[in-house]
């Protein structure tokens, strides 16, 4: 089922800008899934996770302020065990406890 049919909001392909000496640079980034506008979810399908794709997912979440990030790997026999890898950011300690 699709996170969307799950009455969550999804926006894919969303550009993050970046401010580099003063200029902005559009279209710098893109997200490949931005969800509740909360969690940003990196799509792979690679043999192995490598740093620079942390990398990736940890520059995204520090460019955009966003408290979780989640490096999905389809090229994984179970994506549930070793296909994906969760980070959380100091803002993630700032959101609201429910």
């Amino acid at each position: 089922m699709l996170l969307s049919e799950k009455g969550l909001k999804v926006q894919s392909q969303v550009e993050v800008p970046v401010l580099f000496k003063g200029k902005i640079i559009e279209n710098a980034f893109r997200l490949d899934l931005l969800v509740e506008n909360l969690i940003i979810v990196e799509l792979k399908a690679v043999e192995n996770i490598l740093p620079v794709h942390e990398a990736q997912l940890l520059t995204y979440l520090k460019l955009t302020k966003k408290p979780k990030g989640i490096l999905i790997n389809f090229y994984s026999t179970n994506i549930f065990y070793n296909g994906q890898k969760t980070f959380i950011t100091d803002e993630y300690s700032r959101l609201p406890k429910e």
